[in-house]
């Protein structure tokens, strides 16, 4: 009973010292027509915890820092113009919220990466319902700690990556979140370095130079149900571990050098329910380890898949492969990997006994894929009838293709995913 009066008395006050904050709490208006002209001044005059509403209007303000736990809401998106010299918002401080402005026309740099809002050293700041435009990088996170980032719309003109930044940069932060955004025309859309513990989900991706997302060196993230489409080399994961990759959906990443998602030196990772649809290379897999594909579905890529004998211990398990030209592709004899119960449209055997597995392996690697590896003015035969006879021919009496690259119990049917 004492400790339950304690827990009462701790909760009165704590309330009122929430409600004492909240009637200190000021609103400083910002306008042609209001007390504040301009932006800077208002954040002088405003204490923490108070609001900045700024109402419409194009503000010319060079670079503003912010250093107190503000409230900055703008309403009918009022344009913050950084006139292509300046960092527009530069955060420092903590418990931050950013919302309803349009950033526009940030400063660019080939030797100092200038961003339209940045977020320095602090947590807990949020920033939501905002719109970039013509950047060099969107929002930059440096040693952000908890921060999250939804729902703004950031698109630019990047031409190449040289004179381009990206679009939500996160460095050496932690626990970030980023969800529902929509970013197109930058390098990178989504670049996480240094980063853990974090969040991506419910993004689009698309039209970037580069990579619609790029993970380098970050471990203990997940990225959920985001769409990565018509990036000029799809996304990256590399050089990481522990990555949960489920329901995402990459596509229409098409050249030489295209891929749905690059694992480059990845390890103890799960991709789950994820769409790998017409992309040059569905999955390009390089020194990857124990990493997991469950219930993924692969559809009217090029390859399916590419994985390089550098892989070991990796599992697929219950995945379809529907009306790709080649299913998997290799560049070596060692096979390290476990093929196990997936669907292959391409699979002609039989089910004697009706259990709806196959009653002989399927062998994915089809030796005319190896073949134009080597030479890819070859692939001007593809779909011959010359071609056909040599493919079932290695598949019965493999002599080119890796042996043990083979799935022992295919699946009759596909599965519904």
């Amino acid at each position: 009973m004492e400790r339950f009066i304690k827990i009462i008395q701790c909760s009165i006050i704590v309330l009122f010292c929430v409600s004492a904050f909240q009637v200190q709490a000021r609103t400083w208006k910002v306008g042609a027509s209001q007390p504040c002209k301009t932006i800077s001044s208002a954040i002088a005059k405003a204490a923490d915890g108070d609001t900045i509403l700024i109402y419409p209007g194009v503000y010319k303000e060079g670079q503003i820092i912010l250093t107190k736990r503000l409230v900055l809401k703008g309403t009918g998106y009022p344009v913050l113009d950084g006139e292509v010299k300046y960092e527009i918002l530069t955060i420092r401080s903590n418990a931050v919220t950013v919302e309803g402005l349009f950033f526009k026309n940030a400063g660019r740099s080939s030797y100092n990466d200038i961003a339209a809002l940045r977020i320095a050293d602090s947590r807990y700041v949020t920033v939501r319902n905002n719109k970039f435009e013509r950047t060099y990088f969107g929002i930059y996170a440096q040693h952000a700690t908890a921060c999250t980032i939804s729902n703004n719309l950031l698109t630019s003109d990047a031409k190449d990556e040289i004179s381009s930044g990206n679009g939500i940069h996160c460095w050496k932060s932690d626990s970030m979140h980023i969800s529902n955004n929509t970013v197109s025309g930058h390098r990178d859309g989504i670049y996480f370095e240094f980063v853990s513990n974090s969040v991506i989900s419910n993004n689009k991706s698309f039209q970037n130079v580069r990579y619609g997302l790029h993970f380098m060196f970050s471990n203990s993230d997940n990225y959920i149900s985001n769409i990565f489409s018509d990036n000029g080399a799809g996304v990256a994961v590399m050089f990481s571990k522990n990555i949960g990759m489920s329901n995402n959906t990459f596509s229409d990443n098409w050249g030489s050098a295209a891929y749905g998602i690059l694992m480059k030196e990845i390890s103890d990772c799960v991709a789950q329910g994820n769409l790998f649809k017409s992309n040059t290379v569905g999955i390009m897999m390089e020194g990857t380890n124990r990493v997991k594909m469950i219930k993924n579905r692969f559809i009217s890529n090029g390859w399916a898949m590419k994985i390089q004998a550098s892989c070991s211990d990796n599992v697929f398990t219950e995945n379809n492969f529907q009306s790709n030209s080649f299913d998997v592709a290799t560049n070596g004899d060692l096979v390290l990997s476990k093929f196990e119960k997936n669907y292959w449209d391409k699979y002609d055997g039989y089910d004697l006994n009706r259990n709806g597995i196959g009653d002989v392996p399927y062998r994915p690697v089809s030796l005319y894929s190896m073949i134009g590896e080597q030479n890819p003015s070859s692939m001007m035969l593809f779909r011959s009838f010359i071609v056909s006879l040599i493919d079932k021919a290695e598949k019965m009496l493999p002599v080119l293709t890796p042996v043990d690259l083979k799935d022992d119990h295919p699946l009759m049917k596909p599965l519904k995913l």
